[in-house]
């Protein structure tokens, strides 16, 4: 039986867009293995889809010091339904943003501690456009939380 990997993103630029992309490419890989990689934005994601998958990774800019608030919404919609069912499952996250990304990171981390979820790669932060390293974080993150499924 396969496992889901659920990308939460808010994609509102085109170097989120291309950190998305990287992700998703990561999650991919062909030596990745029964795991299915599902994308949803933010804004659209439904508790459903939180509760069905084994885990996750989150993508955002970091807006006024803080998550997006397309993220903030996606947590507010799925966060009581999903509090008791997805304890302990992985999940990464990327940040996009020119200051500030640190009350970003602050606010996933403990929503996401509330939840009971588990880092399962470091954060990768962006600024500007993303450089090819960057590139390479996004796409190891994403590989990462997928083989971590694999498990």
């Amino acid at each position: 039986m396969s496992k889901r990997l659920l990308i939460i993103h808010h994609t509102p630029s085109p170097h989120c867009q291309e950190m998305l992309e990287a992700v998703v490419s990561g999650a991919t890989d062909p030596e990745i293995e029964d795991v299915e990689v599902i994308r949803r934005p933010a804004l659209t994601v439904a508790p459903a889809e939180v509760l069905d998958a084994d885990g996750y990774v989150l993508g955002t800019p970091a807006n006024l010091g803080y998550m997006s608030g397309a993220l903030k919404h996606a947590f507010d919609v799925c966060y009581y339904p999903c509090l008791d069912a997805t304890q302990n499952r992985p999940f990464g996250l990327y940040l996009h943003g020119n200051e500030g990304t640190e009350g970003a990171e602050r606010g996933v981390d403990a929503i996401t501690t509330g939840l009971g979820w588990r880092r399962a790669a470091a954060t990768v932060v962006v600024s500007g456009k993303p450089d090819k390293p960057a590139l390479e974080d996004c796409w190891n993150l994403g590989a990462t939380v997928a083989a971590q499924l694999m498990e």
